[in-house]
Formats: structure tokens, C-alpha cells, sequence
């Protein structure tokens, strides 16, 4: 199985995580309330590290739970021990073996702190470290990129998010989900066009805001590692506080505007690339209003609100990077320098 097939698995992976998952997500949920922690921690690598941006977004709009990303480093590293005795100390990773998160929750566990761990691998030392486990069940990943983790990571928290809330409404919401994603797998042709037309493509910025900055980041490490391409992830109110000054006639601005609080901001922002600026869009929104500025576009489906629009965002961000690494005469199956499982200390 490669890149593609497990793009084109993440209907089916959140549909059976939103089927079998929903009661240790709510048993997870359960004891999160009853030690009503300060805040959480959150410790992840990579694709795993995007997922927590999102959980900051999602678990401070909807819990009112402040979310920081951990640094590892200033435990595996300089030995020191921030303060998690009042926190929800959260592991995120695939295999569950990288050693400078695993030290994260070893360190929140010592300190008296609840300790989760959201892995694919339910006995790796991450979850036997953990006092809870949420498996992402998304089977194996053999694909250095990861693609089936990452939006079944997105899943788990959003589920998660919705239980800790006791959100009936937001539940049916997330079961939703799977259908648009289904749609938005059926803007390969496009992805694969938009691909072609852009192969000679070396450097880009992408943009996102909200919910979605965690899917600028994501899609700027999967034209990086797939297609080598230079791609500079910014939430676009950061973009205008200095970097938009690099951006000249053609160059390619990558963003993901979907409608609600973040949409009239994000879409003056593309007006003024477009007309001022003259930069070369791409764009993935539910608005057909978004999608006209630009050069080459992705409409997903209209109707998921704003805080899951990043599980349906991804996909053509995907299929895309896919393309135009094959498109550049490149092999996504073997990233150069790259290993499925990446042991940092």
C-alpha cells in the first residue's frame, strides 16, 4: 500500500474510529473532567505536532482549555521539568516510540499530571506509559508520509473536544464528516491537473488561519518531503506583519479559506494577492467566492462547519502534493532522507 491508497482510505479510517471509538472517547473524556486540569500539554513530532495546533484551536474555542505545545527538548535535552502536576499531559504519535515524547509523559506522569496517549500503536511505550490510550486505528501506515494518521489524530481530538463538552449537536456534526471527505477524494482529476501545470514549482508560502492553520503547516511538510518543495507554512494575520513583502508578480501562494470567523479576513487577503500583488493563487474553500480569485482551485463541500473543515481540507491538499511529485519525476514512496519512524531524543 502506498501514499495514494491510504489517502484514499481516510473516509473509511474516521468512519470506523466515529463507529467503534466513540466509547474510550468518552470514558478518555470522563476522567479528563473529574481531575479538571489547568490546561494541556501537548507533546507530538511532524504531522502529529500539526494535529496539536489544531487541538489548541478546537479544545480553547469549545472547552475553554488552553493548549501549549510542548518543547521536549528542555527535558531530553537540558534536563529541565516545566510544572504539569495541575496538567492534561498529552503524547501524539504514530508508532508511539519517539523517545523525546515518551519523556514528555514519563516526566507529567512523575509529576502527579493525567497522561494521554493518542497513538496507532496501542502497545508501543507511549501508551504503555500513559494512564489513557485513544487508539487512532487507522491499521498500518506504511508510507513515509503520513497522511491516514494525521486525519484520524484530527478526529480523535474533535471527538474528543465534543465529549468533554457533552455536544449531542456536535457529534452528529462529526459524523458527517466521512461523506465530505468522500467528495473531496473526487478532486483527484483536478489535483493531478493543477499539479502538472505547476511541476516546475520550487518554493511557495501556504496559508491558513483558525482551525486551519494546522493544515497550512501540514500541506507545506507534505510538499516538502514529498516534492521537495520550499514551502513556508503562515497563518495569514502573521503573513501580513512582515513576509508578505517577498510576494512579487507569479509568485505561488497556497491557502485554505473555508467560511466562518476566519473567511472575510482570509478573503481580503487573497483580494489584495490577486489584485495588488499579482500572485499566483491556489486555493481550497467551500465559497465559490473564494475560489474565483484564483488560479487553480479545490472546492470541497459546503455545509461541515469551520472547526472540521480540516479533515476535508487535507485531502486535495494531499492528492495534490502526491501529483506533483510524480509530476516533478520523483517517487513519493521514497522521500529522500526520510525513515517511517523518527527516534528523536
Amino acid at each position: 500500500m502506498g501514499v495514494r491508497d491510504e489517502i484514499l482510505e481516510q473516509p473509511a479510517v474516521v468512519q470506523r474510529l466515529l463507529d467503534a471509538g466513540w466509547g474510550d472517547i468518552e470514558r478518555a473524556a470522563r476522567a479528563i473532567a473529574g481531575r479538571n486540569v489547568s490546561y494541556a500539554m501537548i507533546a507530538a513530532r511532524g504531522t502529529s505536532d500539526h494535529a496539536g495546533m489544531y487541538a489548541q484551536y478546537i479544545w480553547g474555542v469549545y472547552n475553554r482549555l488552553p493548549v501549549a505545545l510542548a518543547a521536549p527538548s528542555l527535558i531530553s535535552m537540558y534536563g529541565a521539568s516545566p510544572r504539569l502536576h495541575d496538567a492534561l499531559v498529552v503524547g501524539i504519535s504514530q508508532s508511539g516510540r519517539s523517545p523525546d515524547i515518551l519523556g514528555v509523559v514519563a516526566e507529567g506522569k512523575r509529576q502527579g499530571a493525567l497522561t494521554l496517549a493518542i497513538t496507532n500503536d496501542t502497545a508501543s511505550p507511549l501508551a504503555e506509559t500513559a494512564e489513557l490510550v485513544l487508539s487512532i486505528d487507522a491499521g498500518p501506515e506504511k508510507a513515509v508520509a503520513a497522511t491516514k494518521t494525521y486525519t484520524a489524530t484530527l478526529c480523535i481530538l474533535a471527538a474528543l473536544s465534543a465529549a468533554l463538552a457533552h455536544d449531542a449537536e456536535r457529534q452528529a456534526d462529526l459524523c458527517r464528516v466521512p461523506e465530505a471527505m468522500e467528495k473531496a477524494l473526487g478532486l483527484e482529476a483536478v489535483a493531478q491537473q493543477v499539479a502538472e501545470e505547476q511541476r516546475a514549482m520550487t518554493r511557495c508560502v501556504v496559508l491558513g488561519r483558525g482551525y486551519n492553520f494546522a493544515s497550512a503547516h501540514e500541506w507545506a511538510l507534505k510538499l516538502k518531503e514529498l516534492a521537495y518543495v520550499l514551502a513556508d507554512p503562515y497563518s495569514a494575520a502573521d503573513f501580513q506583519h512582515g513576509p508578505i513583502a517577498i510576494v512579487e508578480g507569479e509568485f505561488p501562494i497556497l491557502a485554505i479559506v473555508p467560511r466562518g470567523a476566519v473567511y472575510a479576513d482570509m478573503l481580503a487577503l487573497l483580494h489584495q494577492l490577486r489584485d495588488e500583488l499579482h500572485a499566483n493563487l491556489v486555493v481550497i474553500s467551500d465559497s465559490d467566492e473564494a475560489t474565483a480569485l484564483a488560479g487553480a482551485a479545490f472546492r470541497i463541500s459546503s455545509g461541515i462547519p469551520e472547526w472540521l473543515t480540516p479533515l476535508v481540507s487535507i485531502l486535495p491538499a494531499q492528492l495534490y502534493c502526491y501529483h506533483l511529485t510524480r509530476a516533478k519525476g520523483y517517487d513519493p514512496e521514497a522521500p529522500r532522507g526520510l525513515h517511517k519512524v523518527t527516534l528523536t531524543q
